[in-house]
């Protein structure tokens, strides 16, 4: 399933953590592989991406989203 979606990057869970990306509805997607430029906090991001129903991941914060492209936007 494709996306589209805007929100803010955090990182997310225990120990080393995940980085996700939190819509401006406040659904949390993790980031599956992010690119280098996605793995720090963004306050205004947009990605286009494709839902992975096929992987699973220990930090379970929700459904896990791999990128296909993304803007970063300045505040």
């Amino acid at each position: 399933m494709e996306i589209k979606a805007r929100g803010k990057i955090e990182k997310k869970g225990f120990g080393l953590g995940v980085w996700a990306l939190v819509t401006q509805e406040g659904k949390t997607y993790e980031l599956y592989q992010p690119p280098s430029e996605l793995c720090q906090p963004i306050s205004e991001v947009k990605i286009e991406g494709k839902i992975r129903n096929d992987i699973m991941t220990a930090a379970m914060i929700g459904k896990v989203l791999e990128v296909t492209s993304f803007m970063i936007e300045s505040p």
